[in-house]
């Protein structure tokens, strides 16, 4: 990993990138180790993918050769924790609790499909009810577009689970990539490191209704 990273960042004094985007394009942060891992080992299976960098709150999305085709500040669920609640499957968001309103760390089969208002999003993990979808209409209160706008991954903390990204981000990199094919989707957990995030299969999504 050290080593991995000491040569990101020679790459990136060149202004190069070892995943095949300019280093400009990618802030540092810990989806750059992540990126690598998982393009050595092909983990992807030939398909576009995404990282969820939790502690950075940003979304980087990457074609099935490891380019990086866009990323973008996002929403996070409200609580801190890389495990989601044990019933999540049987019941509604909204009937948990603040403490269990956490975007679970794993490795994700996603694919694209459609909310129960026939709203077109990402499933990351279908039976959990979590997803990649646009900025929606919220309570004024919840601030939910100054948060994406604030430069404090802290403000980023509001959704149930789900990862919110801008809509214009959503129309322009996620629907052409993972919005139109199965891909991976890696949410790194909380304290950052890419093993924990990868090294087996969180679960297998369900079919999209």
């Amino acid at each position: 990993m050290v080593r991995w990273r000491r040569l990101c960042a020679a790459l990136a004094a060149l202004g190069l990138s070892v995943f095949g985007a300019q280093a400009h394009e990618m802030p540092w942060t810990d989806a750059n180790d992540a990126v690598g891992e998982i393009v050595q080992r092909a983990d992807n299976q030939g398909r576009p993918f995404a990282i969820v960098d939790k502690r950075a709150a940003r979304l980087f999305v990457f074609g099935a050769k490891g380019e990086l085709i866009g990323e973008k500040p996002v929403l996070l669920g409200l609580a801190r924790g890389d495990d989601a609640a044990s019933d999540l499957a049987s019941r509604l968001p909204s009937s948990l609790l603040p403490a269990e309103r956490t975007t679970p760390a794993g490795r994700y089969s996603s694919e694209p499909g459609h909310n129960d208002k026939g709203e077109d999003i990402v499933w990351i993990d279908y039976n959990a009810s979590l997803a990649i979808h646009r900025l929606r209409p919220s309570p004024p209160a919840e601030r939910r577009a100054e948060r994406l706008a604030s430069a404090n991954p802290d403000d980023k903390r509001i959704s149930f689970g789900c990862v919110v990204v801008p809509v214009a981000f959503y129309e322009e990199v996620v629907r052409p990539t993972l919005g139109s094919t199965r891909g991976m989707v890696y949410v790194l957990p909380e304290g950052g490191a890419m093993r924990d995030a990868a090294a087996a299969p969180r679960q297998i999504v369900s079919s999209a209704r």
